[in-house]
């Protein structure tokens, strides 16, 4: 414990960016030798800085295998050695300070190489949290708690990253954040993203890649920067593969099986994956809203409504690929991705009207259901060459992405009067909703290495987005189906965006070092409404069309300038503008219904929304990371109420309703603490200050939030370890809705079993139920509080089992493609 406090006081007093002195009469030395307990002469020495492995200095052992470092500046340190015919070694981490200036490592035995590796299962521990010049890392399988797990519940746990109650994934406190898996896009996002998260298992992932300003090549989209999740690859010749097998209960019960098999050698590599899951969860919503006079603002009715959900889906996913080494220095490859997810989403509403004194005017009993297919094709192919040894490299890529949905939705609604009495006759609405979305991308990368460290990138990319929806209501009378004129509608929207960047980097000088790049985006998107407005002249609906023409073009510039104080500090300053524009389904005006008076509709009057971020960080000792952050947008696109007091309906739609200013300071550290434990910790602190029109009405909302996220890890021996983890965040501010605080804690436990073949685990998420997302909104004539209660805590337990057949090597796989944003606005599922 007491180690534990001196890391949040070293953590607290790093603020002010101070710690600059630095001895450089530190020593180190040791031994190595081979499994057979011989001295290796002439075996390769390095010295790595923790954090971030950059070389210190390099020696060669001696006849005795001997060797030493002199003149070693104070800080964290690891050695690694090579030799020829031997696996690497690498030491336990050195600290040379005030109180070790001279440190005798253990001596360290190299094992010989065998000519095959069949049956043996090589594992490297990586750490949970590597951190990046413009990137942070997470390498997901160091997490035991991450078993069972969700993708969507492994980015909850990320540092700087929040989900709210509808899945929404935010970045440092602000929204907009684009997802790409593998490099590519999901075209998806809100709910549907969501969706396609939580149908994917945590065993599938191997890195989460979280970028707040990221570089030129990336798309211009995201206001708050890029998260990659990139899944498992193939890393060796020969074949390997994995099993996993997993059983989650909370209310329900769930399932989540994959297996992976990837074949290489010579010139041919080929990966592949299956994944099953299935997914039960229940849901329990509460809200209060109150109707006022929009003079007077009095309260005319009081709905108090309680909805129980639950939702059930199936998950089935496929991905199969191919590279093909063409000769030295050109591969040429292609992806194919599919899945099939069908889901069904119940729920039971009760309604109680009640006068403003709390007397029963009345109830309203509604049941209604989503069955949803969801259906997806995508394909990729790409080339790599290389055009000089200079290392100067191309890269292309074609995508074609397809997805197919069909939704019916039913909504029976009952009537009764403050006795119980059925009031007026029921009456049923039936939805049918399908959408079909294609996809056309293509891009061109080019890289050239420059003189002194320099680097030039440039590319082009051009995109081509099709979504047809056909919304069609009917209302059920004397047993007979008949159109809903008034909500049936029909919405086409086509999107083409064509992009150019230029990126360049190189060292400044012995301590400075600087990367700046400009992109340039061409948008042109056009949408058609076609539906049905009453004519009250003529006492009928009669048809309408709507069209929106969007033609615009944009500089993107980005810049990073780091600066290396001594050894012990560095510091980087950032620069980025970025944009978020609508999602496809956020642009349909689709009505979706929970019940009679509550229902979700999009707004095909969205515009896009644009941002400046500007971040100043500070690294001390390679494990200490505090960020300064500053960013203001205009449009931004956000969810709010609107309520018609005469028909008493409350909707929910997405618009552009103000400027939002974020002031902010992050830190995060981690630090082995000892031989067995290290942690994680990751806190921050932002105000963010909306202002500007809703629903005609000014507000101006302001409120300062505090994030805490933590990991502690335990490594016990005979192949032992454990995991607590949790968050905390405070009460915040989500455009016009202020959520209460909310805590979670999770804890797991693993073994190695099978010669380290096979691993199990253990993992409790969410062990006091903390995750309860409540909160408010009020402003003009919307007053109106929720409480929703999901299905969080979960026991989880799991089995890997992991084999191969070959000789380690670096990875030249791409496994991905070049569509970059238009996949992340795709909605799908429920």
């Amino acid at each position: 414990m007491r180690k534990l406090v001196t890391l949040l006081t070293i953590f607290l007093t790093t603020l002010s960016f101070a710690s600059y002195s630095q001895t450089n009469s530190g020593k180190i030395n040791g031994t190595v030798i081979d499994g057979n307990a011989k001295t290796l002469e002439s075996a390769t020495i390095t010295l790595l800085r923790v954090g971030d492995s950059s070389v210190a200095k390099m020696s060669v052992a001696d006849r005795t295998g001997k060797y030493q470092f002199e003149a070693i500046p104070d800080g964290r340190y690891f050695v690694s050695i090579s030799a020829v015919g031997h696996n690497k070694g690498y030491s336990e981490v050195i600290e040379i300070g005030p109180a070790s200036q001279s440190v005798t490592v253990k001596t360290i035995e190299l094992v010989p190489q065998a000519k095959s590796i069949s049956g043996v299962t090589v594992t490297a521990k990586k750490p949970l949290i590597e951190q990046k010049l413009d990137r942070t890392i997470v390498n997901v399988e160091a997490s035991i708690t991450n078993v069972g797990g969700t993708a969507l519940e492994v980015l909850e746990k990320s540092p700087g990253v929040t989900v709210d109650k509808d899945g929404n994934v935010s970045l440092k406190g602000k929204q907009g954040v684009v997802i790409l898996v593998d490099g590519r896009p999901s075209y998806l996002n809100g709910a549907d993203l969501a969706n396609l998260l939580r149908s994917m298992s945590a065993s599938q992932l191997e890195q989460i890649e979280i970028m707040t300003n990221p570089p030129a090549r990336y798309d211009a989209s995201g206001n708050s920067g890029v998260i990659n999740i990139k899944t498992k690859k193939n890393k060796q010749f020969g074949y390997n593969g994995s099993l996993t097998v997993g059983y989650t209960q909370g209310k329900y019960p769930r399932f989540n099986d994959a297996f992976n098999f990837n074949y290489r050698n010579g010139k041919v590599n080929l990966f592949s994956n299956l994944n099953y899951s299935r997914n039960h969860r229940g849901e329990e919503l509460f809200i209060t809203r109150n109707f006022r006079e929009s003079t007077t603002k009095d309260i005319l009715t009081v709905f108090d409504q309680k909805s129980a959900m639950s939702n059930q889906s199936h998950y089935y996913s496929a991905k199969v690929g191919l590279d093909y080494t063409a000769s030295k220095k050109t591969t040429i490859g292609f992806v194919l991705n599919g899945y099939y997810n069908p889901s069904t989403w119940k729920s039971n509403t009760v309604t109680f009207i009640n006068e403003p004194n709390g007397d029963l005017r009345s109830r309203t009993n509604t049941f209604t259901r989503n069955d949803e297919k969801w259906k997806n094709f995508s394909s990729n192919v790409n080339l790599r060459t290389v055009l000089d040894s200079a290392g100067q490299e191309l890269t292309a890529d074609l995508d074609y992405v397809q997805y197919r949905s069909t939704s019916k939705q039913p909504l029976y609604s009952y009537y009764y009067d403050k006795f119980g009495d059925a009031s007026e006759k029921p009456d049923t609405l039936l939805g049918t909703l399908p959408q079909d979305i294609t996809i056309y991308s293509g891009k061109v990368d080019y890289s050239k290495p420059l003189k002194k460290g320099a680097k030039f990138e440039a590319g082009i990319k051009s995109s081509y987005v099709e979504t047809d929806n056909n919304a069609v209501y009917e209302n059920v009378v004397y047993n007979t189906a008949v159109l809903d004129s008034g909500r049936s509608n029909h919405f086409i929207y086509t999107e083409n965006i064509n992009a150019a960047y230029v990126n360049y980097s190189r060292p400044l000088g012995k301590k400075w070092s600087g990367q700046f790049g400009l992109r340039l985006e061409n948008t042109n998107a056009k949408g058609d409404s076609k539906g049905f407005v009453y004519k009250a002249s003529e006492n009928k609906f009669v048809p309408f069309v709507e069209t929106f023409d969007r033609n615009y073009t944009q500089l993107f510039p980005t810049a990073y300038l780091q600066y290396t104080a001594n050894e012990k500090n560095s510091f980087v300053i950032n620069y980025g503008r970025r944009v978020n524009r609508p999602d496809y389904g956020d642009l349909n005006p689709f009505i979706h219904f929970l019940d009679k008076y509550t229902f979700e509709q999009g707004n095909p009057n969205l515009k896009p929304q644009f941002s400046h971020n500007i971040e100043l960080s500070h690294t001390h000792k390679g494990f200490l990371t505090t960020t300064l952050n500053y960013s203001t947008t205009n449009d931004i696109i956000q969810q709010v109420l609107e309520q018609n007091e005469t028909t008493s309906e409350t909707f929910i739609k997405k618009a552009n309703i103000a400027t939002r200013n974020q002031v902010g300071i992050a830190i995060s550290a981690n630090k082995q603490i000892t031989k067995w434990w290290s942690g994680n910790i990751y806190m921050n602190l932002s105000n963010n200050h909306f202002k500007g029109i809703v629903d005609n009405e000014n507000i101006s909302l302001r409120l300062t939030g505090f994030m805490a996220q933590a990991q502690q890890q335990f490594k016990f021996g005979k192949g032992w370890s454990a995991e607590l983890s949790g968050f905390y965040r405070s009460k915040g501010l989500e455009g016009v809705i202020f959520i209460d605080p909310i805590i979670q804690v999770n804890a797991g436990f693993s073994k190695q079993v099978l010669k380290e073949k096979g691993t199990v685990r253990l993992n409790v998420r969410d062990i006091f139920a903390g995750s309860v997302f409540e909160g408010y909104s009020k402003y003009g004539n919307v007053d109106a509080r929720f409480k929703d209660v999901n299905d969080s805590r979960a026991v989880s337990l799991s089995f890997s089992w992991r084999f191969n057949k070959g000789k380690l090597k670096a990875n030249g796989s791409r496994k991905s493609g070049g569509a970059t944003d238009e996949q992340q606005r795709v909605k799908t599922g429920n």
